[in-house]
């Protein structure tokens, strides 16, 4: 192991807290994992397990995600080769099926829940406890936020989506409870806000002052980081150096965006912080969501990469095509290919984000590391909304838990409320059942 320079009190051996913040005018910027925050004296520091959702909606092209071969030797299929980096960081597994199989109310509504069943109209919402917020109740003692729930729509939890059913379904995978489905947040600026912004009796006030004067978050805490920085070792003063530009460089590109939307969009019924071009936006959401686990403001995170219906087209990969119609391709092989595509693009996608990750030194790995991802669609052949067969990834280390490079098929037809008993046994919080769960998934 590298040799490591920490500031701590020698004769008691205590370290900065994890949970430090610097606080300033509106402001209160929290700090990435240091070495300084290890006690001196300490043996080994157990490593902090995240756990995150990335959703895509409408269902896969399955032909160009399934592997024909199971076990170690599985092939990267067209639209799992761009995580080919990733390969020994990925647990493939097939033959899960969703336990509420209508549409694309039961894929969103059932993934996170395991519920086999849901509201029968308009008007009932009605699930069950999600998994992320299971893990948010014990991991979130120890953070500033107990989860995040991001998006890259507009939230919309009234009216009627699919099926005449509640468009809650659609719009969010977080169920706190039977009946409180939790929305999800697609402007940066509104996530920045509440990553950063002071959460004291001023912060209103404060943060509305700093927004109009376009001054940074950091420059509310100057005083404070500049003496910090001074008490650290040059290992922890580069991280806090790269993380603090991280942080400015995430303002300036919202800034920019709301300059550009106030601009030359004026037209546009869109929320200050949400950059028109897609790639933009999914960027900044990516970075943010970096920040958020980084300094350890939250260790839970679901993110859909679009809602469920989403009609979003994709010229950019040369799929002009809405994306909810194209879905319903009737096995047509020319559409087919078009849909990998988008799904190819997601899991282009997502690599950068797992880029991101990856860069972040945490411990004797990274950030990467020390995290469960759970990646796929509530829907297999989106033509006939197909419940079963769901397209799944598991990504990461699993703070040392989640080995990859390996295709797990189960042939018992075992649904996603098994897989998230396992994942509760793996994150050390056992439950008797979630949803409509048997019992946990074998995987080692």
């Amino acid at each position: 192991m590298k040799n490591k320079t920490r500031t701590v009190n020698i004769s008691t051996g205590k370290a900065i807290s994890r949970r430090a913040m610097l606080r300033g005018t509106g402001a209160a910027l929290a700090l990435p994992f240091l070495d300084a925050m290890t006690p001196a004296f300490a043996a080994t520091v157990a490593p902090v397990h995240r756990f995150q959702t990335v959703y895509v909606p409408n269902g896969m092209a399955m032909d160009y995600w399934l592997p024909s071969t199971v076990g170690r030797d599985f092939e990267m299929t067209p639209i799992l080769q761009p995580l080919a980096a990733y390969r020994e960081k990925m647990l493939l597994l097939s033959g899960l099926k969703a336990n509420w199989n209508l549409a694309h109310a039961g894929a969103g509504g059932s993934f996170l829940t395991g519920v086999t069943r849901g509201g029968k109209n308009e008007v009932e919402i009605l699930a069950g406890e999600s998994v992320d917020q299971m893990l948010a109740k014990q991991l979130g003692k120890e953070t500033q936020l107990s989860s995040l729930e991001l998006s890259m729509d507009a939230p919309a939890l009234a009216g009627a989506c699919t099926v005449n059913l509640s468009c809650v379904y659609t719009h969010t995978l977080s169920w706190r409870s039977a009946t409180d489905p939790l929305p999800t947040e697609h402007n940066p600026r509104a996530v920045f806000e509440r990553l950063f912004g002071d959460s004291g009796s001023t912060a209103k006030d404060a943060r509305e002052v700093r927004l109009r004067q376009q001054s940074s978050i950091l420059d509310a805490v100057a005083d404070k980081l500049s003496s910090l920085e001074r008490s650290l070792g040059s290992s922890d003063r580069h991280l806090v150096e790269s993380y603090t530009e991280s942080v400015r460089n995430i303002e300036r590109r919202i800034q920019k965006a709301e300059e550009q939307i106030d601009l030359t969009l004026p037209e546009l019924d869109q929320p200050a912080g949400v950059p028109a071009v897609f790639e933009d936006h999914m960027e900044i959401m990516q970075d943010l969501q970096v920040l958020a686990l980084q300094t350890d403001l939250t260790r839970v995170i679901t993110f859909m990469m679009s809602k469920e219906q989403s009609a979003r087209p994709y010229p950019q990969i040369d799929v002009p095509d809405a994306h909810h119609p194209l879905s319903h391709h009737n096995n047509n092989p020319q559409l087919v290919e078009k849909m990998s595509r988008i799904n190819s693009y997601h899991t282009q996608l997502f690599a950068n984000y797992l880029d991101k990750l990856a860069a972040i030194p945490e411990g004797d790995g990274s950030l990467l590391d020390n995290m469960t991802i759970l990646y796929g669609a509530g829907i297999s052949n989106s033509t006939v909304h197909a419940g079963d067969n769901l397209p799944l990834l598991l990504m990461g280390g699993g703070a040392g838990w989640l080995h990859g490079g390996e295709h797990i098929q189960y042939t018992h037809q075992p649904t996603m409320a098994d897989l998230h008993l396992t994942l509760m046994d793996r994150f050390k919080f056992p439950v008797d059942s979630i949803g409509g769960s048997t019992e946990p998934l074998p995987i080692y």
